[in-house]
């Protein structure tokens, strides 16, 4: 638990450059649903829905590789991370079945990077404040 203590930062900064990878997403929204779901959802709204999911993933990104810097804003961004990559693999889980084996490798990166923050989380406890 010490080791993710003492690498916290560069935890955050690689799973924060890895989130950001999502901002594909938002320029190319197809080319994202193509690689993380194996098909893509056509018209407008598609549009602004799927572009929109790859902005505020990609700003969950920018904001775990800010905190990677700023140690007094790390439990807030943590949890706020947290909550994000347990609401995607949530609804993976109940309503994207068919998703699973393409989807897999986000849900295995989010799942460490949950585990890693809840451990850093945990473990400084006392340290944290809100």
């Amino acid at each position: 638990m010490t080791f993710i203590t003492t690498h916290i930062k560069w935890i955050m900064l690689i799973t924060g450059l890895v989130t950001c990878s999502m901002f594909q997403t938002f320029l190319f929204p197809e080319n994202g649903l193509n690689m993380l779901f194996g098909s893509s959802i056509d018209g407008p709204i598609a549009e602004i829905v799927v572009r929109n999911w790859g902005a505020l993933i990609g700003i969950v990104g920018l904001l775990l590789v800010f905190g990677a810097f700023k140690p007094h804003s790390r439990p807030l961004i943590l949890v706020l991370s947290i909550v994000s990559k347990i609401t995607f693999i949530g609804l993976i889980l109940i309503y994207g079945n068919d998703y699973l084996e393409t989807a897999s490798s986000a849900i295995a990166f989010d799942s460490a990077a949950i585990l890693l923050f809840l451990i850093y989380l945990i473990h400084n406890r006392r340290e944290l404040t809100f």
